[in-house]
């Protein structure tokens, strides 16, 4: 099955399940605030949710990550 995340949209919410903060995430993947926030927009666009929970979930249910 091919994913519907790129990859660093996959990290960016594999790092957010593990409750790491926009910042955080910036700092470990080397990349700016602002792209992590467009990363997770783009995937609530993606999947068509709100908010970061929303597409927690769907993800989840999706397989496209795990706790």
């Amino acid at each position: 099955m091919k994913s519907i995340l790129t990859l660093r949209e996959k990290e960016v919410f594999e790092l957010l399940v593990l409750n790491k903060t926009t910042k955080e995430i910036s700092e470990y993947l080397g990349i700016s605030e602002k792209t992590v926030r467009n990363h997770i927009s783009n995937v609530m666009q993606k999947l068509n949710v709100k908010g970061r929970a929303g597409a927690i979930v769907e993800l989840l249910k999706l397989g496209e990550i795990t706790l």
